[in-house]
């Protein structure tokens, strides 16, 4: 049986630790849970003796920290000049209205999250898009509907619903 940390158990793995740790400390909650809950950075200030607000501070500072659970399905829209100058700006609105959501956000089914990436790397088919870790070359607001509409039936199948 595969069950769960806890924040304590991830911060049990460092033992007198200092702030030096607080990077790896936050990567390896949000590796277990998703996102940094408000508790979550509590208990680590209390671990660390450091105050809340210095532990936002770093956070806020690096984008690879969320605040807010992602969706099922984890999209992520390539921003960078490759896709940027083939459309990712208009596959962004539509994803956005098509979920009747913004960047940042997860739709109320809790089924799709969105993110705003400044590269894939995957430049040459461009404009690009991720879901969950696939890839989708060549977007264009014709075919978000198509791709979010296999998800949901994924997700039907699976029986998963929020």
């Amino acid at each position: 049986m595969n069950e769960r940390k806890t924040v304590g158990d991830i911060l049990n793995g460092y033992q007198n630790a200092s702030r030096d740790s607080l990077i790896p400390i936050l990567q390896d909650v949000q590796n277990e849970f998703g996102f940094l809950s408000r508790e979550s950075v509590l208990e680590i200030g209390k671990h660390l003796r450091l105050p809340a607000s210095k532990i936002y501070g770093v956070a806020t500072f690096y984008n690879q920290f969320r605040f807010q659970p992602t969706g099922k399905f984890h999209i992520m829209i390539c921003r960078g000049t490759a896709c940027h100058v083939k459309g990712s700006a208009a596959v962004l609105a539509a994803l956005e209205k098509e979920l009747k959501i913004k960047a940042g956000e997860t739709s109320e089914d809790g089924l799709f999250s969105i993110e705003v990436v400044a590269c894939i790397g995957a430049c040459g088919l461009a404009p690009v898009l991720s879901i969950s870790g696939e890839v989708y070359a060549g977007m264009d607001e014709a075919k978000v509907k198509t791709v979010l509409d296999s998800y949901r039936k994924r997700a039907s199948q699976e029986g998963v619903s929020k």
